[in-house]
């Protein structure tokens, strides 16, 4: 029993940690936007002291949430809210969640529409409506089919990211200090006064992003170490991603400071191909994180998959690309983010807590007695439930 509760499906590891990696690069990440306020803007300090402070905060996410919700098997995804708030502050953080997610599938219409501006010369109103229908048709599948779909999409985006921040790298590697040295007197948006609250920030607002849908993905995980498994490697790729791309931009910063879409300048630089192949890259790093952001709002209200679903989900697409394409990008993720990300970080704050409490509570359990007479127990005597 003990053996089959602790199996461990690889294919289903790689898909829980990709699934992670492309609901996270979504319009902010894959166009440099979001890794310009976030990482770059503070120097050498904001992509190793940020880059270092998300992985450790983001692997205890993911694997919390994926491991709570394997073992819990919650009967709404949302109740992982309560689970570490209690009942008033998680209605709270559940209803907030969900204007929080709409708000930032708003952010992925404004980023769709600022890359068909930017690149294809097109009125922004094409890409975010686009990206508006082909979202509320995917959901029409439900989450299953979503995982399925994103969690093999999300590892070759992350590659490509990496690989060109890398690239970036390699062509000016005295660009970083550069970089670092002119950074203080260009106007470059950052996401906070300093690069520890900025880094704060940033998992605040993706455990808001993050909790409801891998507490449903924890699910479908066959055993507890599955779950951590998965968490860890999609939170570990994502933060290196951030930390790469962070320095491919600090080596360009001169140049890419001003532009809405800084990684597609990049690729502009080496040649129009590249920068048309990377466009595309950026529309599926969008989609990919769009459609689990209309999911989780439109699952809220109704059950997956039932007409009502499907309606809201339509619904809520259309506003969506209303709104989102009526204020500019770069200025959506530094309002849209970076003040949801502190009321995140109060739900971080909950979360220690209550891992805290329950790992102190596992190991002050009295161990279990052992069967009178000379025999040795059992492993079923022995074990203690978690």
């Amino acid at each position: 029993m003990r053996q089959g509760r602790q199996a461990v499906s690889w294919t289903r590891v790689i898909t829980f940690g990709g699934a992670i990696i492309a609901f996270l690069i979504g319009s902010g990440f894959a166009t440099g936007q979001e890794i310009m306020q976030y990482f770059t803007s503070y120097g050498y300090w904001g992509v190793f002291g940020t880059g270092l402070a998300v992985l450790a905060l983001m692997t205890y996410v993911c694997v919390e949430f994926l491991y709570v919700g394997q073992t819990k098997q919650f009967a709404r995804p949302s109740m992982i809210y309560q689970y570490y708030c209690g009942k008033y502050l998680g209605t709270f953080f559940d209803y907030f969640s969900i204007v929080f997610i709409f708000m930032s599938f708003m952010v992925m219409v404004s980023g769709m529409g600022a890359l068909f501006e930017q690149h294809y010369s097109l009125p922004g109103y094409v890409g975010g409506a686009g990206l508006a229908v082909v979202a509320a048709m995917t959901v029409f599948f439900g989450l299953g089919r979503l995982v399925d779909v994103i969690g093999k999409v999300g590892p070759v985006i992350v590659a490509i990211a990496i690989g060109l921040g890398l690239w970036a790298v390699v062509r000016n590697p005295g660009g970083i200090a550069e970089g670092n040295a002119v950074l203080p007197d260009l106007a470059v948006t950052q996401a906070s006064s300093n690069w520890f609250l900025a880094a704060l920030s940033y998992v605040g607002f993706c455990m808001l992003w993050l909790a409801a849908f891998l507490t449903a993905m924890g699910r479908t995980a066959r055993s507890r170490k599955e779950a951590v498994l998965g968490g860890a490697v999609g939170s570990v790729a994502f933060s290196a991603a951030c930390i790469v791309v962070g320095l491919g931009l600090l080596a360009n910063v001169a140049q890419v400071h001003g532009a809405e879409i800084p990684m597609l300048h990049l690729a502009a630089n080496v040649s129009p191909l590249l920068a048309d192949g990377f466009s595309l890259i950026i529309v599926a790093g969008i989609y990919t994180t769009a459609v689990p952001l209309l999911w989780t709002v439109a699952s809220r209200v109704f059950a997956d998959r039932s007409p009502r679903f499907k309606g809201l989900s339509v619904g809520l697409a259309a506003l969506g690309c209303v709104l989102g394409l009526m204020v500019p990008f770069s200025t959506m993720i530094n309002v849209v983010y970076v003040i949801n990300g502190y009321v995140g970080v109060l739900l971080l704050a909950l979360m220690l807590v209550r891992t805290t409490t329950r790992i102190l509570r596992r190991g002050s359990a009295p161990a279990p007695a052992a069967p009178p007479g000379p025999a040795a127990p059992t492993e079923a005597t022995a074990a203690v439930t978690a």
